[in-house]
């Protein structure tokens, strides 16, 4: 019976331990929902037209401030040329808060505070603009 209860046990554990798995796997619609805060600003079409902000469509992997046809602050050609490229780490520590990461930049949103929204955001972006 010991070996019984043992095995319901493990199976239990493996249960919960899968099911935080999931929990922790990034939601496209939660991603869509939150880029709905974006989209004022920026497109994601391929070929779409620029806002305020550059269109997104292939941004990952791309140097920031450099996207043909976007005029973009100083301070984001600047951290282009230092070499930064829009990875999902960059984006995450960007979406953080902008302003931290690239002072002086023209986007006035502050940031999102919360992990999940910001994972689900990077996702959908991945999803929508081609990205790998």
């Amino acid at each position: 019976m010991r070996g019984l209860w043992t095995g319901v046990a493990g199976f239990a554990v493996a249960m919960v331990l899968s099911g935080a798995a999931l929990a922790d796997e990034p939601d496209l619609d939660k991603g869509k929902k939150v880029f709905a805060r974006c989209q004022a600003c920026h497109t994601l079409n391929e070929g779409g037209p620029n806002r305020v902000g550059p269109n997104l469509h292939g941004v990952f992997g791309r140097t920031a401030g450099t996207l043909e046809g976007f005029n973009y602050s100083k301070a984001m050609t600047a951290k282009g040329a230092e070499g930064l490229v829009w990875t999902e780490e960059s984006m995450n520590a960007y979406l953080h808060k902008p302003a931290a990461m690239v002072p002086g930049t023209s986007m006035a949103f502050p940031g999102l505070r919360k992990e999940d929204e910001i994972s689900n955001l990077i996702a959908f972006l991945k999803a929508e603009t081609g990205a790998e």
